[in-house]
């Protein structure tokens, strides 16, 4: 995968392809984004439109050579679509260009691969790598097993595809039961956390919308935090206290979420993700300062729906205010509920913003005896009862 520098063996020209469905300019930034994250050095960038992929080669055969003249004279050595291809799209498309083809989900993949630190993580990564692998064997070979026996295949060529799903079919069952097992003893600590009635709060948010950060902000954890897609991988869990409510709860870091994420990704990661359904209220971090943070929210409760957190409460938290001048507020819904925080994660501006509203939403009749006590502690006449 991409371990090595930049500089070696990983220079990369880009592939973004426009079927109409506008946003161009933001998938194309994301792209880059997505390869410097991997390790790769950009060295050019390739743009068509078409109105919908080729079936042999995703581009036209003269995009194609487009590209491959690009390879050529910049000395690359991976091209990177932007979009997923099919095992024989990229078969096809690597015997033309005579150097590695990389589709969007092999990609993230292997970011993540990179990414991961925790045990769980890991096997989580392996798991969704060896899922997309084994569809891409079976959809790569076929061709062979329409020849039984031909020349070239007789015997062991054709047992080791046998033997290669065999062992592929054999870890992934493997790190599913290891996977499995961890589930439970998740579930063994939710259940923990639910009888001394602690309430959970996730962080979801697009990738980079700044939710590691937003989390140290608010435990003081010191988790990892970079500008850079996937810079958390592993869910990271730490209690929170909240003085407005004198209460306590769990707040969780998750792994962001990206538009076309890979359905390998999303099943790995179920156990995971579970947590994020199985919370009380969400904290849904938005990049404000991206222009494209509309879709990326609608991205992010896309993803939510699918693993059945689409119903969790939430509260919007725009973070990067610092970057668009904004000022930190906090805005309710009508019904005297704050549904939207805008602050700065970075500087901590409207971070206490926040913590009001996480207290208000999860210990509404604790905050309220907490400034009942507060309101009665001053004198009834108003008069200072500080010595001068």
């Amino acid at each position: 995968m991409f371990d090595r520098p930049a500089s070696e063996g990983n220079r990369a020209v880009l592939v973004q392809l426009d079927f109409g469905d506008g946003g161009l300019a933001e998938h194309l930034a994301e792209l880059q984004l997505l390869a410097g994250s991997a390790g790769a050095e950009t060295v050019a960038v390739v743009q068509g439109r078409r109105r919908a992929p080729d079936p042999a080669l995703y581009a036209g055969s003269g995009k194609v050579d487009e590209i491959g003249a690009e390879v050529a004279a910049t000395g690359a050595d991976l091209v990177i679509f932007n979009h997923e291809l099919s095992a024989g799209q990229q078969r096809n498309l690597e015997q033309l260009l005579k150097c590695r083809v990389v589709d969007r989900t092999t990609l993230i993949l292997d970011i993540f691969a990179l990414r991961a630190r925790s045990h769980e993580g890991k096997l989580q990564v392996e798991l969704a790598q060896l899922e997309h692998l084994s569809t891409r064997l079976v959809r790569g070979w076929t061709h062979l097993e329409r020849q039984k026996g031909g020349i070239g295949l007789r015997g062991p060529g054709e047992k080791q595809l046998e033997t290669d799903r065999r062992l592929l079919g054999k870890r992934v069952a493997l790190l599913k039961e290891r996977l499995r097992q961890l589930e439970k003893q998740r579930k063994v600590r939710r259940r923990s956390r639910e009888r001394s009635e602690v309430p959970t709060v996730s962080l979801v948010g697009y990738t980079n919308a700044g939710k590691s950060t937003l989390f140290n902000a608010l435990t003081k954890a010191g988790s990892y935090a970079a500008d850079q897609l996937f810079a958390t991988l592993d869910t990271t869990s730490r209690r929170v206290y909240l003085g407005e409510a004198r209460r306590t709860l769990v707040l969780s870091d998750t792994v962001g979420f990206i538009r076309s994420l890979p359905h390998s990704v999303v099943e790995a990661f179920h156990a995971t993700l579970e947590e994020t359904a199985q919370a009380d209220l969400l904290l849904h971090v938005v990049d404000a300062s991206s222009p494209d943070r509309e879709a990326q929210i609608e991205v992010v409760n896309e993803v939510l729906r699918e693993i059945g957190a689409g119903d969790v409460p939430q509260i919007e938290v725009w973070n990067k205010v610092d970057m668009t001048h904004g000022v930190p507020t906090a805005e309710d819904d009508g019904y005297g509920k704050i549904s939207r925080i805008l602050l700065s994660a970075r500087t901590g501006a409207g971070v206490s913003l926040l913590r009001g509203a996480l207290a208000s939403r999860l210990f509404p009749i604790e905050v309220a005896e907490v400034a009942e006590a507060a309101g009665s502690a001053i004198p009834m006449d108003g008069s200072d009862q500080t010595n001068s």
